[in-house]
């Protein structure tokens, strides 16, 4: 028997039960009052899925209808980065949406030659690497000198200043707008305390972000590996030590001596790796050249897609040609080489490649480590060199380009300069560009203006067959008017009683075939 009074289930309420714990903590706990109401049918609650009625689910759509650059896209979005992010508990649930802690930076640079307005735009696009790499920049500087102290990059007056900005700012990276030297990068590391970084391995750390391919991965790792052979350095000596005798895995007699300091088994392996990557980008340049060989054999015209990084080479080439690759506002968004057939008004094949961006000083163990992609550039028949015509300092872009171009051979190709972004563009500023380039386009991607000027004006430049041919085909040799329609260019074609009589020009081979049917 029990003193407690005599309650039966449905004498139970949350709500009871939940008063009669008020006051044990300062904290309370408001519950919706619909969960709380002993009237509410249990079996309604829980009956549907509460996705069931999002509606952003509908609106984003099947992902199979996506084109491959949106899914791209939207995977890279995926894990994205956002500022201010802390493990405290009201930050709990930005940690569930997967979001990482972007780097503080400080960038600095050093100006040596040109306006005060080349060292602006300058560091504005040393600021955009550092977005695009996944950092937060707090503060530039940059400081004028006829050229880069030897020792620190900058003067040491500078340095000292820089360390009171980061501990000032709590930053923990320091980006230099040049390449440095080991010892400046050390030198550099020894006096601010913070990592430091330069131009070089922030551009190369965009390329590992965003390399999709095998060939693509590969070129950027050989790239990194050649740049950190150079910049092997232990903290404390470490990578000066040596391995001998028993240290050297307990060899004794015979296994003493000198050994080999760390820092030298650690260049040992990455030469080992670097001459692995070459000759897996040997065996993967063999498979692009053959592919090459494929289409000058079959004679169809290539134009190659170039120009600075971010003005818009991937937007120009889903306009053109469908192609439905990735498109992103950001510098070095697409790594790896995309080839799309498409054809002429006039029914000629031909094929469009869309290339990585260049960018100012890139660096030239990243141009070595992709000479086989960039030789699309070389090879191509056309190049379409796309500027962007909405940035402060477009002339700037055009020769950045025009530079890697010669270093890739690349500088003899016929070339069409596309003045892309027209509708972000000043138009005096696009006058400027087509007085000085007078074999010059000016179209925009995004809104399509200019496009069908563009296709004109690449039809009339693509190459044209030199052997004219007038031949009269019987109607069952099909598959020559096929290649006709193909491979050549035709003048007039007439269906008569005999068969197909076809006037216009073609290569050496077709006209060849069909001299046998000459009138």
């Amino acid at each position: 028997m029990t003193n407690a009074p005599d309650h039966t289930a449905a004498d139970f309420t949350l709500r009871d039960a939940l008063d009669a714990t008020r006051g044990w903590d300062d904290d309370t706990i408001q519950l919706d009052d619909e969960l709380l109401d002993d009237d509410a049918d249990d079996s309604d609650e829980w009956g549907e899925s509460g996705y069931a009625d999002d509606a952003s689910w509908d609106e984003e759509g099947d992902p199979e209808e996506l084109t491959v650059g949106a899914q791209e896209l939207a995977e890279r979005h995926a894990l994205r980065r956002v500022a201010a992010l802390r493990t405290e508990l009201e930050d709990i649930t930005e940690v569930e949406y997967r979001q990482l802690r972007l780097e503080k930076v400080v960038l600095v640079g050093v100006w040596t030659d040109g306006s005060v307005t080349d060292a602006e735009n300058s560091m504005a696009e040393l600021a955009l690497l550092a977005e695009t790499a996944g950092s937060e920049v707090l503060e530039a500087v940059f400081q004028r000198r006829q050229k880069p102290d030897p020792a620190t990059y900058i003067g040491r007056g500078k340095v000292d200043a820089i360390r009171e900005i980061v501990q000032a700012t709590g930053a923990d990276t320091v980006i230099c707008d040049g390449e440095l030297a080991p010892s400046q990068l050390r030198n550099l590391e020894d006096r601010i305390k913070v990592k430091v970084v330069d131009r070089t391995a922030l551009i190369l750390d965009i390329f590992a972000q965003h390399a999709k391919s095998k060939e693509g991965q590969a070129q950027v790792e050989l790239a990194q590996l050649q740049y950190m052979k150079q910049r092997l350095r232990g903290w404390g000596g470490n990578l000066s030590r040596q391995a001998g005798g028993r240290a050297a895995g307990g060899d004794g007699i015979g296994g003493r001596g000198p050994g080999e300091t760390k820092i030298e088994t650690d260049r040992r392996r990455i030469n080992t790796k670097i001459a692995k990557l070459r000759r897996e980008l040997k065996e993967m340049r063999g498979t692009r050249e053959v592919k090459r060989q494929s289409r000058r054999r079959n004679h169809v015209p290539s134009v190659a897609i170039a120009g600075y990084t971010n003005a818009g080479k991937s937007s120009l080439l889903n306009r053109l040609t469908d192609a439905g690759v990735l498109v992103e506002d950001a510098l070095f968004a697409t790594l790896d080489p995309t080839t799309r057939r498409t054809t002429t008004a006039d029914g000629r094949v031909y094929t469009m490649s869309d290339t990585v961006g260049f960018v100012r000083h890139l660096p030239h163990d990243l141009v070595e480590a992709f000479r086989s992609t960039l030789e699309e550039v070389a090879d191509a028949d056309l190049l379409l060199h796309v500027v962007d015509g909405s940035h402060p300092d477009p002339e700037g872009q055009i020769a950045a380009v025009r530079e890697v171009l010669a270093e890739i051979g690349a500088n003899k190709v016929p070339e069409i300069i596309v003045i892309n972004k027209a509708d972000a563009a000043d138009p005096l500023v696009i006058g400027r560009l087509r007085s000085r380039e007078p074999h010059s386009v000016v179209v925009s991607a995004k809104t399509g203006d200019g496009i069908e000027d563009a296709l004109r004006t690449i039809e009339s430049e693509l190459p044209r067959p030199q052997v004219e041919f007038d031949v009269l085909l019987p109607y069952e040799r099909g598959d020559l008017v096929n290649r006709i329609h193909q491979e050549a260019e035709i003048g007039s074609l007439e269906h008569t009683g005999d068969g197909t009589l076809v006037v216009g020009r073609a290569n050496a081979d077709l006209a060849g075939e069909l001299e046998a049917y000459a009138r």
